[in-house]
């Protein structure tokens, strides 16, 4: 079967299931593995924002939504050279992947019949539900239902090492300029990991807050995970952060690798954030995934 991807967490679940050489098409953000993206053929496109602040690119979205514009450019000729079987696509946040509306609407314009399977998790246990749905999809059922039992084997590890244990308050800051609060799984990370979430939106979209909400609940803990960034994106916003929260520890973290991706590498998220809040409870962090800075 052939696959297309069009978003960075459902190529994760593709090579997680051990299904690497079936993808034959990714976007241009699919960095893990960090292979991906060079042996594949990009079939999605969007603007680099590397040069640009967090206002910056937050003023460029809502600007381009405002105008009907698509933030990603789906290369349609590109797409059914491929000759894809399944795409994988995502109708849970415009900001982050093309809609699978219109996808259809391209796949109809072009002839081609590959399946259209969108995933829109909500929850932790929604991302692991999907592992097994992308399984079922592609035809190796058994592989997906292993992925999850896997995961599943290390949440309960650490769910045993901090049970007991005193739940700190965390607060997430998805965005900096303007701030937004963690939503969707984010808060599932945090209880997973021996946290109390707060100032967050359990299951339900992430949205703007003032930093006067975010700080209200007295969070013990602030993680800055903000979307589309790295470590060393996240430690620079992190910096920026840590003045409106002189009471609290802040730690910068890989958004895009172990946060706002709904795919396998949550679990590694919910592991880095239980070695921060229960350091001598839980192995520490690999490098490069955390740095406190305040």
């Amino acid at each position: 079967m052939r696959l297309v991807s069009l978003l960075p967490s459902a190529t994760e679940i593709v090579y997680a299931l051990g299904l690497g050489e079936n993808l034959v098409g990714v976007t241009f953000e699919c960095d893990e593995p960090a292979h991906a993206r060079s042996e594949k053929t990009v079939v999605v496109g969007g603007r680099d924002t590397g040069g640009m602040t967090p206002a910056e690119i937050d003023d460029y979205v809502r600007t381009q939504m405002a105008a009907g514009r698509d933030l990603y450019t789906l290369h349609a000729d590109a797409l059914a050279g491929l000759a894809p079987d399944l795409i994988l696509t995502q109708d849970l946040c415009r900001v982050c992947a093309l809609p699978s509306g219109h996808v259809d609407d391209a796949l109809t314009h072009l002839g081609c019949r590959a399946r259209v399977l969108s995933l829109d998790p909500y929850t932790l246990r929604d991302v692991l539900a999907s592992f097994i749905e992308v399984g079922h999809a592609v035809g190796v059922p058994e592989k997906g239902v292993r992925l999850v039992e896997e995961l599943e084997a290390r949440l309960a590890t650490v769910a045993a090492a901090v049970a007991g244990r005193a739940r700190r308050k965390v607060a997430v800051v998805e965005w900096v300029d303007p701030p937004f609060c963690g939503g969707h799984w984010v808060p599932d990370l945090i209880t997973a990991a021996g946290g109390e979430p707060v100032a967050g939106r359990p299951g339900r979209r992430s949205v703007q807050v003032t930093w006067g909400e975010l700080a209200a609940p007295d969070p013990e803990v602030v993680l800055v995970t903000p979307c589309g960034y790295h470590l060393d994106g996240a430690i620079r916003q992190a910096e920026l952060v840590a003045g409106h929260f002189p009471e609290a520890e802040v730690w910068a973290v890989d958004g895009d690798g172990l946060i706002v991706r709904p795919g396998p590498r949550l679990v590694d998220g919910v592991e880095a954030i239980a070695s921060i809040l229960h350091p001598d409870a839980v192995p520490a962090a690999r490098a490069g995934s955390v740095a406190r800075v305040g």
